[in-house]
């Protein structure tokens, strides 16, 4: 078995370009979701204040969406 070499520990450790990238990634990933995030908590806080749940929509509905799917999967 060989010794490590001495002169390799004793060097400091720099940034490679491959660590440079990886973290230059994080950080985009990191804003692109902090533009992102503050529309989405908006939006879903005004989607789920539009949301009107009348008593009766529990079960079988014949919706126009319903009859559109059915005349559009007739065989």
């Amino acid at each position: 078995m060989s010794k490590p070499d001495p002169s390799r520990d004793e060097r400091k450790h720099a940034l490679s370009r491959r660590t440079v990238f990886a973290g230059a990634g994080v950080v985009g990933a990191a804003a692109a979701a902090a533009a992102v995030l503050p529309g989405v908590v908006q939006q879903s806080a005004s989607v789920a204040a539009a949301k009107v749940t009348p008593a009766s929509t529990e079960g079988y509905q014949l919706t126009e969406h319903v009859k559109h799917y059915y005349r559009t999967a007739k065989v």
